[in-house]
This record gives structure tokens, C-alpha cells and sequence, in this order.
């Protein structure tokens, strides 16, 4: 396995820190939030570090204001949060007492709609940082090989830096097994797991295509409500991610369903028992695979935009749009090294008017295609999105 790799929010963290009495950093299992956080709380002299999944170190919180007040001066790290949400009160007064910065390092396996009590306690005194798996940006060598890697394996840190694909592909399974077995009824949940799992490998199956819930009940002998509550919880742990339709001014019939993706690629190639990458090339669904691979890859870096797809009943279609006040950015993602786009990418360019259009493929180097629009490198785009 390679050493450490730098994580691209570990900047981040370390400024936030110094600016906010809290930062929670939030993300799924295994992604590899407790290295990082161990990185920056190694690096500072007075500091403690909990996991609430440790009874050792929960019970130390029995009495959580003895405890805080042992460790007055010092950043505490807290881990796997969700463990212990009613901690959140205490914090608030804790923090507002102490008035200073870098008080409290929090991390969750949950996003933040399912730790309601941060939000309702913290307001205005804790920083918000998502954490993903693995990034391409990350690689110490952005080249075709890494491409190839973490698109097969996906992000996660055991996953992409097994030893072998079988050791990969093992480690993903497990890690399905283990969340649908434990980690949702860990977060309170009562949802059957083979019927959630079975939910996860159909939302495999339509990855990149337009979210119908009934169609999802039906198969499932369950009712639409019951689907969307799957559906948020999934996306809720970050697991899956759907995407809104872009909502312009325009008098177009425009699609209203949202589009569902898997997240980390490499979890969707086990879903779909997809163990190499000629299984992957030679599989329906390596287009829709590389476009929510690359999809996660520019949101990473995406900031203050939002983002959505495009589509009319017409046929008119982009992957992925990008707003930010009066900017719009637009992208298809290709799979394909000689990528080719439809009449439709055309006419919905045509409809929107995109401030910069590309076309991201797994290229060399960009080139122009027609007009405005560029063909582009994955990691090219990247760089251009993190020097904004």
C-alpha cells in the first residue's frame, strides 16, 4: 500500500479552525476522515481526540462538562458524532462560554440534515466541510493509469489501495454488508436490510438516469413514501447523490424528475458486480459509470456553484450545469478518448447559453470542438475549477 496521501481539505480544516469555534468535517464511513483529522490534531500540542464509537471513550462523556472543563484549553476531536447527537447542546454553551476559536474538531458518517441538532445548537459558530473519498486531483500523478484505478475501484482509501483488484473488490462488499447490517440501524433507522439493499443495487442499475419513484415501489411491493425514505437516508449518508433538473426561465417542457447517481464509482462496480475494468468497458453502464465518476470529481471543487442537469421532453440534454449568480458553466461527460455529443447537447446549449461549455473525456489534451466549446481533460478542468 502507498503512504499517506495529502487531502485537499486538509488546508481548509486548518483555516476554518482558526476562524470557528467548531469545524465539522462530514463524509461516509471509511473515507478516511480520521487520518485526516489525526494529521492536524497530531500537529497541535493541546489536543484530545474521542471516537464515540469507542465505550472506552463514550463513557468518558458521562459527565460531559467534567470532561470539557478537564480539557479546557485544548481542541477536541470527536469522532463519529452521530454516535452521541444530544452532545450538541452542551457544546453550544461550552463554546460560548470559552469565546474562542478552534475549540472543537467534529466528525460524522452522517450529513447534516441527519445531525439536526448542530445546526439548530451551533448556528453561527461551527464550518461545515464535506470530506469524499479519494479524489483524481489527490494522486500523486494524475496520469491514465490513476484514471483507470480509481474509476474501477472507486475512492475510498482500502479500496483504492488494496493490493490487488480481489482485495478491492472484497473490501467493497464488506463494506455494503456492514452499512446496510449496521451502520443504518446505528443512526436509528428501522429499515430492512436486504430490502434496502435490494433498493442500493436497483438505484445501481438506473445510475445516471432520471429517479422514478413509483416505478422503484412497484418493484419493490412497497410504497412511494417508503421509497423516498430510502432514498434520503442513501443519500443522506453519501451514499447516492441526485441531481435536481435545472430550472431556467424558459418556455420549454422541461424534465421535473431528479437524476440518481452512486457516488464512489467503485462501490457502484460492486453493486453491479463489475470486478475488472474489461468487465467495466465491456458493460452497459461505463458511460453513466464515468460521468457520475467524473460528475463527483468537478462538484469536489465546484464552489458556491449549483448543480443540475438539463433535459426537455424535446431531447434537448446536458449532463451537468453548473450556476453561480449570472455565471453558468455546462458539461458533457464522455467516456469515450474520441468523444462525440448529439443534436441534443447542441440544441441545449443553444436553449441555456452556457457562459463556458465542455466536453470532458478521457483525453490527452484539450482541443476545441465547434464553437465555444472544449474538449477537455478530467484533470484539466479540475485545476481550472480549483484556481477560481
Amino acid at each position: 500500500m502507498q503512504g499517506i496521501i495529502d487531502r485537499h481539505l486538509t488546508a481548509t480544516v486548518k483555516r476554518r479552525l482558526q476562524n470557528n469555534p467548531a469545524v465539522a468535517i462530514l463524509g461516509p464511513r471509511q473515507c478516511g476522515k480520521t487520518t485526516l483529522a489525526g494529521q492536524i490534531v497530531k500537529k497541535i500540542k493541546q489536543s484530545v481526540y474521542l471516537d464515540l464509537e469507542n465505550p472506552g471513550d463514550l463513557a468518558k462523556l458521562d459527565d460531559p462538562l467534567a470532561f470539557f472543563s478537564l480539557h479546557n484549553d485544548e481542541l477536541v476531536c470527536l469522532d463519529e458524532i452521530q454516535r452521541a447527537p444530544e452532545l450538541f447542546s452542551i457544546l453550544r454553551s461550552i463554546i460560548d462560554e470559552r469565546s474562542r476559536n478552534a475549540q472543537f474538531l467534529i466528525l460524522g458518517s452522517a450529513g447534516r440534515d441527519l445531525i439536526r441538532q448542530s445546526s439548530e445548537s451551533l448556528a453561527g459558530r461551527i464550518a461545515y466541510l464535506d470530506l469524499t473519498p479519494f479524489l483524481l486531483s489527490e494522486l500523486e500523478a494524475a496520469q491514465k493509469d490513476d484514471i483507470r484505478r480509481l474509476w474501477l475501484r472507486g475512492g475510498f482509501p482500502r479500496s483504492y489501495l488494496a493490493e490487488d483488484l480481489d482485495i478491492s473488490f472484497e473490501w467493497r462488499q464488506d463494506f455494503i454488508r456492514t452499512f446496510l447490517e449496521r451502520d443504518v440501524n446505528m443512526l436509528g433507522f428501522r429499515m430492512p436490510p436486504a430490502r434496502l439493499g435490494r433498493l442500493w443495487k436497483m438505484c445501481a442499475h438506473i445510475h445516471g438516469s432520471l429517479l422514478n419513484a413509483s416505478k422503484l415501489a412497484d418493484s419493490l411491493g412497497v410504497s412511494s413514501h417508503t421509497i423516498r425514505s430510502y432514498v434520503d437516508l442513501l443519500e443522506h449518508t453519501f451514499m447516492i447523490r441526485v441531481l435536481m433538473p435545472d430550472t431556467p426561465n424558459l418556455k420549454k417542457r422541461l424534465v421535473k424528475s431528479p437524476k440518481i447517481y452512486i457516488r464512489d464509482s467503485g462501490i457502484l462496480h460492486a453493486l453491479l458486480d463489475i470486478r475488472t475494468h474489461d468487465d467495466l468497458l465491456s458493460h452497459p453502464i461505463v458511460g453513466a459509470s464515468f460521468e457520475g465518476f467524473a460528475m463527483e470529481n468537478i462538484l469536489a471543487f465546484a464552489k458556491n456553484y449549483e448543480p443540475s442537469f438539463y433535459r426537455t421532453s424535446a431531447g434537448a440534454e446536458i449532463d451537468l450545469i453548473l450556476r453561480r449568480g449570472r455565471r453558468t458553466l455546462a458539461f458533457e461527460l464522455k467516456s469515450s478518448s474520441v468523444p462525440r455529443v448529439s443534436k441534443g447537447f447542441w440544441n441545449a446549449l443553444d436553449d441555456i447559453s452556457p457562459d463556458e461549455a465542455y466536453v470532458v473525456a478521457p483525453v490527452k489534451e484539450s482541443y476545441p470542438m465547434k464553437g465555444n466549446v472544449m474538449v477537455i481533460p478530467l484533470q484539466e478542468i479540475i485545476a481550472n475549477l480549483q484556481e477560481e
